[in-house]
């Protein structure tokens, strides 16, 4: 018969650069393809846009998730603290959103390359940022690398900034409209959770319970 396969560490601590578990490996890989991903369609989308204060916004968040891309693959390959610190994203818009529907041109499909619009770049933008928000996010629970960890949960809250601009752009521009409920609707909703008060009465744990004497 031939022996089971064993793990390579078992029982001892595994070099830095090793210091990964199989699904983190995965994980990894995906979560690498993609900042590649945002990364060459960034660069796609570029050539389309026609308001410069969106190619800005475009701009710095390429050269952000190219210098995100690095640390990772620094980190990752060694498996210890990368040379490059992880970078805090700051957004230019001003956070003020507007309220309200207004009319608007109903949408569909491009027809042609001609008809590619700023109003549907921000959505594609806007997309791949939030779909790499929530894989940061998923992954970064599961990698045993401490150093790894930190650094993937360290770019989810930029990852949320990026997509709060390409959000607060598609707003100021009606791309992205935000309707309210009534006042009174609106209160009704805020009300319906109210804080809970007194001390909470926790039923005994099977942990602290005695065993019985045989």
């Amino acid at each position: 018969m031939q022996n089971e396969q064993q793990p390579p560490f078992q029982g001892s601590a595994p070099q830095p650069e090793l210091n990964h578990g199989g699904h983190e490996l995965f994980d990894l890989h995906e979560i690498l393809a993609g900042t590649i991903n945002i990364l060459d369609q960034y660069l796609i989308f570029r050539q389309f846009i026609q308001d410069p204060a969106l190619s800005d916004i475009l701009d710095r968040q390429y050269q952000f998730v190219l210098s995100q891309y690095n640390v990772t693959v620094d980190c990752f390959s060694t498996g210890q603290k990368p040379s490059e610190e992880t970078a805090t994203y700051m957004m230019k818009e001003p956070t003020q959103v507007t309220y309200g529907i207004k009319p608007s041109q109903p949408k569909k499909p491009n027809q042609s390359l001609q008809d590619v619009k700023d109003a549907g770049i921000t959505g594609h933008m806007l997309g791949l940022v939030k779909s790499h928000a929530g894989l940061l996010a998923m992954t970064s629970l599961e990698v045993t690398n401490p150093v790894v960890r930190r650094v993937l949960a360290a770019q989810i809250p930029n990852f949320i900034e990026m997509a709060y601009e390409i959000f607060l752009y598609q707003n100021k521009h009606g791309y992205y409209q935000v309707p309210q409920l009534s006042v009174q609707d609106m209160k009704a909703m805020t009300s319906t959770f109210v804080p809970m008060q007194g001390q909470v009465q926790m039923p005994p744990s099977k942990a602290n319970q005695q065993k019985p004497l045989h």
